[in-house]
């Protein structure tokens, strides 16, 4: 094995690790949000910071074989790949964060009701699901897995678009700070999606070569 390919399969297990880890964030946001759990949602933040130091040595490890072994076709894919996921990756744990952030300003749980309605849990599972058929789509460097993502996130579009309406029929003003909550939860995982689907593309460029950014149909 080339200096190279160590490298290189050293640096896909630590964007494996950065892919677990940060999928761990969503899950526990989930639970402290639905369970309101300020211990795990104090945990979520100070696990952050070592989210944002495996990003920083992704990065930096990126740098140094781009700027050491100038590799070519499929290794510089890879590499130019996992600098764009690394980010992204780092960005789904920014919004897990947030959602922490949001459970340790309330005082009192969120209403049961408006989360049903608004359809949160929903939204978690799909995102989860995302999240989980990207990560087997880098394990098997399958792009029909990877590419499951794009019809997966419709269903968070469509949350969002009417979480609005939902909003206005659960308005109570008790309940005005944590409603505002819940709909940045809803924004918020609505991105988390778009940045899920940014990775499956990234996918896709690296193993197939193909630029499907910006597509209508991606499939």
């Amino acid at each position: 094995m080339t200096q190279l390919e160590q490298e290189i399969n050293e640096l896909r297990k630590e964007l494996f690790n950065m892919f677990l880890a940060v999928n761990n964030q969503l899950l526990k946001s989930e639970k402290a949000l639905l369970e309101f759990d300020k211990d795990l949602a104090a945990e979520i933040t100070n696990a952050e910071k070592r989210i944002n130091s495996l990003e920083l040595k992704i990065d930096r490890d990126c740098e140094n074989i781009l700027a050491l072994y100038s590799p070519v076709a499929v290794d510089l894919r890879f590499v130019l790949s996992v600098y764009k996921i690394n980010h992204e990756l780092e960005r789904i744990a920014d919004i897990a964060d947030g959602i922490a952030n949001y459970v340790n300003n309330v005082k009192a749980p969120f209403p049961k009701k408006a989360i049903k309605n608004i359809k949160i849990e929903e939204m978690f599972s799909q995102c989860q699901a995302m999240m989980d058929n990207v990560i087997e789509a880098f394990e098997k460097e399958d792009t029909k897995i990877a590419r499951r993502v794009f019809k997966q996130d419709e269903l968070l579009n469509t949350i969002n678009s009417d979480c609005s309406n939902a909003i206005i029929e659960n308005y109570d003003e008790k309940n005005a700070e944590a409603l505002f909550y819940l709909l940045s939860c809803v924004r918020k995982l609505e991105r988390a999606g778009d940045l899920t689907k940014n990775i499956a593309e990234e996918l896709i460029f690296s193993i197939e070569s193909k630029v499907i950014k910006h597509r209508k149909n991606k499939r």
